[in-house]
């Protein structure tokens, strides 16, 4: 069951929310067996499934932004191999006098 309404929040409203759970969970490992209801137990598990399916949509979601650049990259490169040379040429040149610099 997909929640649309999850979608919307930040990752730092996500990483809050999930602390916040850990928490409770934790907090709730404290108490002794006998004092948790059911009902806290289920409210539990449910936000957790619902954490857990968020973050795997999260996942997905840049699983698929990290493919297509990767693609959109691979494209690049084979219509214009020799811009594509002379730009990393041009990098490694940048980098080595940056890094050269930087040990004397």
């Amino acid at each position: 069951m997909k929640n649309n309404k999850s979608a919307t929040h930040s990752p730092k409203e996500l990483l809050t929310e999930l602390k916040a759970l850990v928490a409770e969970a934790e907090g709730m490992i404290g108490d002794s067996a006998a004092e948790v209801s059911d009902d806290t137990m289920g409210a539990l598990r449910s936000r957790y499934e619902a954490m857990q399916e968020h973050m795997s949509d999260l996942y997905d979601g840049a699983k698929k932004k990290v493919v297509a650049g990767a693609k959109y990259t691979d494209e690049t490169i084979r219509e214009n191999p020799y811009q594509s040379i002379a730009v990393a040429a041009g990098l490694g040149l940048l980098i080595g006098v940056l890094l050269g610099r930087r040990s004397k």
